[in-house]
């Protein structure tokens, strides 16, 4: 079609801008159909998020947790029992004593900060060790017996978050070993000056997440802080709320913060925390380590002592949340003795 003069070119340029313009209302709606619907978003977000994610990442901190035991040992023949363990003393019969230690490091968010206190959420299972850990003798067919081989008594735990003035070690004012949360804080009243960045987004409900929900994902896997995405499958498995995501955690991810996005950034909320990825262990002989980091020739037959190890497997693309309500629960639960403390948390009790 040709255009013959001014007018009718005028008519074709505002026919064309409307229709563009209906085009672009239409394919935005059709694009983004529940930014606005009140519920979590289901698809990545359509606008940036780096800046709300590195003021997020502030608060996100990774936790070392170490406990050390006296050890005692004891003969086979001695048919030491759990029920004698009360009524002798572990010194004079042990054949030996020594030390041991266990260690574990994860993910906590600094969820208060107030006249120099600190509270900082994340895993019980980080920071909780058992007070005696006893090990039992093994008959000739591998079964364990009920005489004891070894003894570990704790004699002290120390708690470290990175970040924080050097011997800065906390303590745990919430431990919930069922439901796997635990609180741990610190008192810098000393050093008034300091200042840490404090999660200020609201808890969330995860029993509102969906099956596709978005989710952000912050932690320290293998002791590098870094944030990933996941989508929720499951949601509402149990009265808490809790979920899964196919999340690719590794190690050191347990207590790490979940936040979905409620119609668009920035309205981020904290949907719960990881708590475990699936794990395999094996028990696999292997020959005596030699001295000075040599290793065996794979040519010549191996003849010596052999020795148990244990490895583990994680199974990638699967982790448990716990639920926004469940961390709820427990922080009301012990919002008496966090008051004392003088820990005020009524902004988590959903």
């Amino acid at each position: 079609m040709k255009i013959k003069n001014a007018n009718q070119l005028a008519a074709s340029i505002i026919l064309i801008s409307i229709f563009l313009t209906a085009c672009s209302t239409v394919s935005y709606e059709e694009i983004y159909p529940i930014l606005a619907d009140g519920k979590y978003d289901s698809e990545f977000p359509y606008k940036g998020a780096s800046d709300e994610l590195i003021e997020i990442s502030s608060t996100v901190h990774r936790i070392n947790s170490s406990v050390f035991y006296k050890t005692y040992t004891f003969d086979e023949n001695a048919n030491l029992t759990l029920d004698s363990l009360k009524y002798i003393n572990l010194k004079s019969v042990a054949i030996s004593e020594g030390y041991a230690d266990q260690s574990n490091s994860g993910t906590g968010t600094i969820i208060y900060f107030n006249e120099g206190k600190v509270g900082i959420l994340t895993c019980a299972h980080i920071v909780e060790f058992p007070d005696t850990i006893i090990s039992y003798f093994p008959d000739a067919e591998g079964t364990f017996t009920k005489f004891i081989q070894v003894v570990f008594i704790k004699e002290r735990q120390s708690i470290y978050a990175a970040g924080f003035p050097e011997g800065s070690q906390f303590e745990l004012l919430v431990l919930d070993k069922k439901s796997d949360i635990a609180i741990i804080g610190k008192d810098y009243l000393a050093l008034t000056d300091l200042k840490f960045q404090v999660f200020k987004y609201p808890m969330g409900k995860a029993k509102e997440l969906d099956w596709g929900s978005f989710v952000y994902i912050f932690g320290y896997p293998i002791n590098y802080q870094m944030v990933t995405k996941a989508i929720v499958s499951n949601p509402q498995r149990d009265e808490s709320g809790s979920f899964l995501v196919d999340a690719v955690v590794n190690n050191g991810m347990s207590g790490g913060l979940v936040l979905a996005i409620r119609d668009g950034v920035p309205n981020f909320e904290m949907v719960g925390m990881i708590q475990w990825v699936p794990e395999e262990e094996e028990n696999i002989l292997v020959p005596k380590p030699l001295k000075n980091n040599e290793r065996y020739n794979p040519i010549v037959p191996y003849q010596g002592d052999e020795y148990v190890k244990r490895f583990s497997s994680i199974r990638y693309g699967i982790a448990r949340v716990i639920s926004a309500e469940k961390i709820s629960s427990v922080i009301r639960e012990n919002s008496l003795s966090l008051n004392k403390k003088k820990y005020y948390l009524d902004r988590f009790m959903n």
